[in-house]
């Protein structure tokens, strides 16, 4: 039976105000309605109008990590094709965190190298450089050595060549002293020169900084504005990206990218080579040089983090490793049919061990989930399979076609989406490098991809103390778990029937990651950084 407009589900809601230009509607709805139900518990009358204002208002306010800047190129990006790269999307860098350590190192070398050519009169008026942090870099910089990697950039630092113990020894003697050269010129730099500023307010991104020149007057003679946003990637006020060629195969969704494969009969790893030698003009043998690189340097993280028995991590929660302890257990043969799971998880504790020593890790997509893809790689190419490099590379290829839709349409930053948008993808890219290297039709790799970042969606980001520690290593073990297990079930199913397509998920993590609570995104103001105490 038809229900009548009378007695429609909708006809019992209130009318609603037409609604200023700057509130979106379904956040509106969702303020209105928590206004209404906190009203009826606690006996509080609202008329409507005033009911209807405060929802506008509390949904028209900035929030942390909710509002990106209109003409950051990370936004303008997502109208056209994937135009993202191989070697921009891997980077090997320090951890803990690719937008709080890679990024700010990336940007404090970049501004560096900027004022090297600035004119010498202008220089000749310097006195000091100084650093300003905001939103998600100060609410948690201090446990992801954002002010040490920001130091480092000043220096002439660079995250791919920098040595790990020269940002330990600035933790270790944070009074310390640094000269650096502009010019004719020498000044002394200090840690104190990296400043924690505003953790609140209506930024462009929830990762800004400001580097600036000053004068002799404490006033800047030259700054700008710079933005890590996500996954390493950088970008400043006034930033206009290289100019790249047109894509082969150009796509913005799954759906695009695996008819461009099923039409031509070529894998996904085919078609992102293609891409990669278009856009970039390289040839397929300096592509796979650098994949063998990337490959090269998540076997070694591995094979690092896992020399460590029972050391204390850095900072307050003195965590101690556990990657060895898991894998000599899972040599254990009374522990035989736990076997695969426990190397697959040592593998990736191993990993993120390491990115939580500030050690070199590889963003994929960023240094939190930097135990996910080399676990996998690591159980392929080191373990009993024993894969061959190129069916790897090809696996880290098809693993970058997901990153790339994630970042293309959603994003890779905890401070914008939550820990969904880091382990969640990680997690996906893992699942198609499996698919890929099993050598699985497109629509089974999708399907993979998409059962893995399916269940990690709304997961928040709330490191304890602000270090990349608790919950994130164990997080990296769920992860690469997750992502064999997705596989598992790709692989078993007839592919057709699978009822979610993987761009369906990349938009719910995009509309999750803007509803989710300014709290859970990376501040450390709740969940476990908030219930936990440390003693």
């Amino acid at each position: 039976m038809s229900q009548t407009k009378e007695n429609s589900p909708n006809s019992m809601l209130p009318e609603l105000p037409d609604l200023p230009a700057n509130v979106d509607r379904r956040t509106f709805l969702m303020r209105h309605a928590v206004i209404g139900a906190a009203a009826a518990m606690t006996g509080t009358t609202w008329t409507m109008e005033a009911r209807a204002q405060q929802a506008a208002k509390e949904a028209a306010a900035p929030r942390l990590g909710s509002q990106l800047g209109a003409d950051l190129n990370v936004v303008k990006a997502s109208k056209g094709p994937v135009m993202t790269l191989a070697d921009e999307f891997y980077k090997v860098g320090p951890g803990p965190s690719s937008s709080h350590t890679i990024g700010p190192m990336r940007i404090t070398y970049d501004f560096y190298q900027r004022c090297t050519k600035l004119p010498a009169d202008q220089l000749a008026k310097a006195t000091g450089l100084k650093v300003h942090l905001f939103g998600s870099l100060s609410a948690t910089g201090k446990g992801h050595g954002t002010e040490r990697a920001a130091l480092a950039g000043l220096l002439g630092k660079e995250p791919a060549t920098v040595d790990p113990l020269f940002l330990d020894e600035m933790r270790n003697k944070p009074d310390q002293s640094y000269q650096v050269k502009l010019g004719d010129k020498s000044y002394k730099l200090t840690l104190a020169d990296i400043v924690y500023d505003a953790p609140k307010g209506d930024f462009h991104h929830p990762n800004t900084m400001t580097c600036k020149l000053l004068g002799a007057d404490g006033k800047p003679i030259y700054e700008l504005e710079y933005y890590s946003v996500g996954g390493g990637f950088i970008e400043w006020k006034g930033y206009e990206p290289p100019k790249k060629n047109p894509p082969k195969y150009p796509y913005a969704t799954m759906k695009e990218l695996r008819a461009h494969a099923e039409k031509n009969n070529l894998t996904i790893a085919q078609v992102m080579m293609a891409n990669e030698t278009t856009i970039s003009g390289k040839s397929e043998a300096e592509v796979n040089a650098f994949l063998d690189k990337i490959m090269n340097a998540m076997v070694a993280t591995v094979k690092v983090g896992l020399t460590f028995k029972d050391d204390v991590l850095p900072g307050p929660i003195k965590l101690h490793s556990k990657a060895s302890t898991v894998y000599e257990r899972a040599q254990d043969d009374k522990y035989d049919s736990d076997k695969a799971i426990a190397i697959v998880s040592a593998f990736a504790l191993a990993a993120s061990e390491e990115n939580a020593r500030g050690h070199l890790v590889i963003t994929a997509p960023t240094g939190g989930s930097a135990g996910v893809m080399p676990a996998i790689v690591y159980a392929l190419a080191e373990g009993p399979r024993k894969v061959p490099r190129e069916k790897i590379r090809e696996g880290l290829l098809a693993g970058l076609a997901v990153g790339y839709l994630c970042k293309h349409n959603a994003t890779l930053a905890a401070a914008e989406g939550g820990c969904q948008a880091e382990i969640g993808v990680a997690s996906g890219m893992a699942a198609a490098l499996i698919c890929q290297v099993l050598g699985t039709p497109s629509q089974v790799l999708e399907n993979a991809a998409e059962s893995a970042i399916e269940h990690h969606l709304g997961m928040t980001c709330d490191p304890v103390a602000g270090y990349v520690q608790v919950p994130c290593i164990e997080r990296c073990a769920f992860g690469a778990v997750k992502a064999w297990t997705a596989v598992m079930i790709a692989t078993n199913e007839i592919a057709s029937r699978h009822r979610v397509d993987l761009d369906t998920t990349i938009k719910t993590l995009a509309d999750t990651g803007r509803d989710m609570n300014a709290k859970y995104k990376e501040t450390s103001e709740a969940g476990l950084a908030q219930n936990l105490v440390l003693c």
